[in-house]
């Protein structure tokens, strides 16, 4: 609960409620035991402000925003609201405020419809005829936000694609009923969007600001924040190291105040678009359907709008090359990390090794100790942050969780390793050394299928298919795979 507000200050009564800042908290630290995951953090937010936070994973970031959202408890520090300091604050005491949280783990009931989800953050959606105003609510927000979604919001959750599920608990962020909206924190929002639907929440973020409504941003791609932020926040071990207008930052300057340095992809030349020998070969459902080609130690790309195809085909082959394990063994890497992913109540080092067992395996029981520095390993080389390998693993950042499942995929014996956009949520310094960790693999021998909803990422890869209307429409190799021939190639151009 909220502690009565207090008058304000003759001072603060003068100044206008755009000087006021919304929320601010002075010096605030939380830990869990002897994991300090803040460290004294100031941080402020105006009416109408959008703030960018980027930081390494396990930075701090999310800790701050479930802080500010109320749904993780402060050691210590002061709190304050629209000027006035606030005791004790919990998630119904943001919601109260009219303050949002978008969480990085999508918080939707999968087993309700996305009217009733809305439901659940309006207390006058009661009564008969709840569900039909329900949907009044949050279908002309996520028609404004995403136009054209054609998302049926009497589908249960669990039915729609990951893509789908982020535009309604966005949108379902953005809808007012009897509370004003103030504040909406957005933790890595566009992970599961492709790029129209990224395209479209940002200008709704400014949007929604020239309204007065305060946002922040916290996202790895950085283009994002320099595109609507007005303020950029950097964050390290825990505590604010960086923080000023966005106006006139350049990308590299933002990766040096996060203390790592981006250096170019250095491409491989001299790949073909066709493999003479490959490992897989995939047909397509039709004769527009391109069949899809991967070669020993290629890194093979997909590309295109979110929800055309691409994850179906990536499982389609997964499954064909898992009945086919002993000749040609494959790893899968979901993007959906928390219902396909992790296994929750796990350690790190039993996610790890899970897809190891056989090869740990010494006169039929599990080598502990095998497993143990199997698990170490890789764990050292992705740079997992936690105390231990031991550590529960919801314990860990989003990011961090991720690189545990790319560790679990490449601690493992497959030569064919399939990535369902397996860089959600993991910090721009971490993706650098994914990137070449992959190369170096791939040199190795080791073949990758990888679905990639940030460009950038696709100039990793040798060829890429485009995907449109459920097909790979396109094959793009080598010096041809660049951002405006993949936009052009996803919306119908011929000329690419």
């Amino acid at each position: 609960m909220m502690n009565d507000p207090t008058p304000p200050s003759r001072e603060a009564a003068t100044r206008s409620d755009r000087d006021i800042p919304f929320i601010e908290v002075c010096d605030v630290r939380k830990s869990y035991d002897a994991v300090h995951a803040l460290g004294g953090v100031d941080f402020q937010l105006k009416p109408g402000e959008v703030v960018g936070l980027v930081g390494h994973n396990g930075a701090g970031k999310s800790t701050l925003m479930n802080v500010l959202a109320g749904t993780v408890e402060r050691s210590s520090g002061d709190f304050h609201l629209g000027g006035d300091r606030i005791g004790s604050w919990s998630a119904a005491s943001a919601q109260q405020a009219g303050l949002r949280c978008i969480f990085q783990e999508l918080s939707l009931c999968t087993n309700l419809t996305s009217a009733e989800n809305t439901r659940i953050v309006h207390r006058p959606l009661r009564g008969i005829g709840w569900r039909r105003r329900a949907r009044q609510v949050i279908g002309p927000v996520l028609n404004e936000i995403f136009p054209g979604n054609g998302i049926d919001l009497d589908r249960k959750v669990a039915d729609l694609p990951i893509g789908e599920r982020q535009m309604v608990e966005i949108a379902r962020a953005f809808t007012q009923t009897d509370i004003a909206l103030r504040c909406v924190i957005l933790d890595e929002p566009t992970s599961a969007l492709g790029h129209e639907a990224t395209e479209q929440l940002l200008a709704h973020i400014r949007r929604a600001a020239g309204r007065g409504i305060a946002c922040i941003l916290i996202t790895h791609r950085l283009n994002e924040i320099l595109a609507v932020c007005d303020r950029t926040v950097v964050m390290v071990d825990g505590k604010v190291v960086a923080q000023q207008p966005t106006a006139g930052l350049s990308r590299s300057a933002l990766v040096e105040l996060m203390g790592s340095i981006e250096r170019p992809r250095e491409r491989t030349a001299g790949k073909v678009a066709s493999v003479a020998a490959p490992v897989i070969r995939h047909a397509g459902r039709d004769a527009a359907d391109l069949a899809i080609e991967v070669g020993k130690g290629e890194i093979i790309g997909f590309a295109g709008l979110d929800g055309h195809g691409q994850r179906e085909r990536l499982r389609a082959m997964f499954q064909a090359v898992r009945g086919q394990r002993q000749a040609l063994p494959g790893a899968y890497v979901a993007g959906d990390r928390g219902s396909e992913g992790v296994f929750s109540l796990w350690s790190i080092a039993d996610n790890l090794t899970i897809r190891s067992l056989n090869a740990l395996t010494r006169g039929g029981l599990i080598s502990g100790t095998a497993s143990r520095k199997l698990a170490g390993s890789w764990s050292d080389r992705l740079k997992v942050k936690a105390p231990s390998i031991d550590t529960p693993i919801l314990s860990l950042s989003g990011g961090n969780q991720q690189k545990v499942l790319f560790a679990r995929a490449l601690a493992s014996d497959a030569q064919v390793i399939f990535l369902d956009d397996p860089m959600r949520g993991v910090d721009v310094g971490t993706k650098q050394e994914v990137y070449r960790l992959i190369r170096s693999e791939a040199e190795r021998g080791r073949s990758f299928v990888w679905y990639s909803t940030e460009l950038e990422e696709l100039t990793n890869c040798e060829r890429i298919y485009v995907f449109r209307e459920g097909r790979a429409a396109t094959s793009l190799v080598g010096d041809a795979i660049e951002t405006g021939r993949i936009l052009q190639a996803s919306f119908g151009g011929e000329n690419v």
